[in-house]
């Protein structure tokens, strides 16, 4: 049974920094390409961060690139969003998801989600 664990989110203000941490158990994890996406109220889901299965390779969303880094230990079984410069847009629920291998940026490509972490930025 694959777990995909997000923690790390809560209240930060606006220049601020978090750092968000997603563990997953039950999947070859060094073998899974990992991304982030994040929902607010009655909006889409959006792509924010994904990096592949080595760690060799990043792609962000426009709107967060230059701000937040994701990065990944294969040791741990753990990627890692770290955000800097929130702005009160960044507020949203985060998730992280996996998939085998190849990395993608759409969510109907991701058949393992965790159960979200809540990120609001305040001013």
């Amino acid at each position: 049974q694959v777990q995909l664990v997000e923690s790390g989110g809560g209240l930060v203000t606006t220049g601020g920094s978090l750092r968000l941490s997603c563990t997953a158990s039950g999947l070859t994890f060094s073998t899974s390409a990992m991304c982030w996406f994040r929902q607010t109220p009655g909006k889409e889901r959006e792509f924010v961060a994904a990096i592949s299965w080595r760690g060799t390779y990043t792609n962000y969303a426009n709107s967060v690139k230059g701000r937040f880094t994701i990065t990944r230990d294969n040791t741990k079984n753990t990627v890692y969003l770290q955000m800097s410069a929130v702005k009160s847009e960044d507020t949203a629920v985060y998730y992280c998801a996996a998939r085998h291998l190849t990395v993608a940026t759409t969510d109907d490509q991701f058949p393992y989600w965790g159960q979200g972490t809540q990120v609001t930025v305040s001013s």
